[in-house]
């Protein structure tokens, strides 16, 4: 499963996570830190949506290195 940083402002430390990868799009986990609070949400997003995240930078891939520094 792949996760994802969102783009947002401030500090937050947003994500999602792909949960499953369907034929028109995929099954997201969405966690959003509301000043300490999680919320946590599953959701639909369509393939072409998530493409246009990823082009325009809304959506960026967490990778491995970034998990360690995430979790340190």
């Amino acid at each position: 499963m792949k996760s994802y940083t969102l783009k947002s402002l401030g500090k937050n430390t947003d994500y999602i996570t792909i949960v499953r990868e369907m034929n028109d799009g995929f099954v997201v986990r969405i966690v959003r830190d509301l000043d300490g609070y999680e919320d946590v949400k599953t959701d639909y997003i369509s393939k072409e949506l998530f493409e246009s995240c990823i082009r325009t930078g809304y959506l960026t891939e967490i990778t491995e290195s970034l998990k360690l520094v995430a979790n340190a």
